[in-house]
């Protein structure tokens, strides 16, 4: 037997398996949050039953009034997105609110988010979310600290504090998060709160390319292309290029679009490929990458166009 296929049985089975536990539980004993947390989660996803919103609904609010926290934040997240129940950021936030007080950090960061960025119609309220993302923060999570951190540089419900900015970024960055360590990059590169050190930019700007952090990755090619902390080296910036391209970055499709229709940076001159990244950026939405296609399209034939558009939708159909 196969790895994959192994893989595949031991899916099923832990599937069969939560279905079989939660069917015994529910008759065993209706009342018991677990049982109804687990009958509503394999309604909502539809696994080894058919998927039906009113059934999971149904099940996750008695889970959810019992105080089991994992449903009140599968119900709130359902609330906040208007999935299967209307829209209602009040809703959201309440049963968000109450895993939150249970110490249940994942409450804590969504509850926290939702009052920073102001989702499903909740005002923005910065001290509240300061106050649920210090409290994820202090259980370790990095997206927390991270948020956190832009709070202390804002003044955002907190008093501006650059040296708790920096303590928290660096904690989330130590962490892995990549958006932290984008922009420490960005700090020590340019000396923002800490001192200016090219090394220990770059060092950071690595760590989150490594991750896939698309716009790291664009920002290293940048480094390579200009030899700016690191040796100046061609390949290696279009590497890093075609890397944060692949990932859907516009600005890097419409970088190396232009490289390959002028046949730069060690790269083979290739019409073809160059409307190809030219056409993925113009559809999120890049202007200057369709106007440079338009006028590239004048000199090629309509098998090249042909060509590239497959191509186009072929690194379109991997997202």
């Amino acid at each position: 037997m196969t790895k994959i296929t192994m893989t595949a049985n031991k899916r099923r089975t832990d599937v069969q398996r939560a279905v079989y536990d939660a069917t015994r539980l529910f008759f065993i004993d209706q009342s018991d949050a677990s049982a109804q947390y687990l009958i509503g989660y394999i309604y909502s996803k539809g696994r080894d039953v058919k998927k039906d919103g009113a059934e999971a609904t149904k099940w996750l609010r008695k889970a959810a009034e019992q105080g089991h926290r994992g449903a009140q934040v599968h119900l709130g997240m359902m609330y906040r997105l208007g999935l299967k129940v209307p829209k209602d950021g009040a809703e959201a936030t309440k049963w968000l609110r109450k895993a939150a007080e249970q110490g249940y950090r994942k409450a804590r960061v969504l509850l926290g988010m939702m009052y920073r960025l102001g989702y499903s119609g909740i005002p923005k309220n910065y001290a509240e979310a300061a106050k649920w993302l210090r409290k994820a923060a202090t259980q370790g999570d990095a997206k927390a600290q991270y948020s956190l951190a832009l709070l202390y540089a804002g003044g955002q419900g907190v008093d501006k504090d650059e040296e708790a900015f920096v303590d928290w970024i660096h904690k989330a960055a130590e962490q892995g998060y990549a958006q932290a360590q984008a922009r420490l990059f960005k700090m020590y590169l340019n000396g923002q709160g800490v001192p200016q050190d090219t090394e220990e930019a770059i060092k950071w700007l690595r760590k989150a390319a490594d991750q896939g952090d698309a716009r790291a990755q664009f920002g290293l090619a940048e480094m390579y292309y200009a030899g700016e902390g690191v040796p100046q080296d061609n390949a290696e910036a279009v590497q890093w290029l075609r890397k944060a391209a692949e990932r859907g970055y516009d600005y890097a499709q419409f970088s190396l679009g232009g490289i390959y229709a002028q046949g730069v940076l060690d790269v083979s001159k290739d019409m073809v490929e160059a409307h190809k990244w030219w056409s993925l950026a113009a559809a999120q939405g890049h202007e200057k990458a369709s106007e440079e296609r338009g006028k590239l399209a004048r000199d090629m034939t309509a098998d090249q166009i042909a060509e590239a558009e497959r191509r186009m939708r072929r690194e379109w159909t991997k997202k």
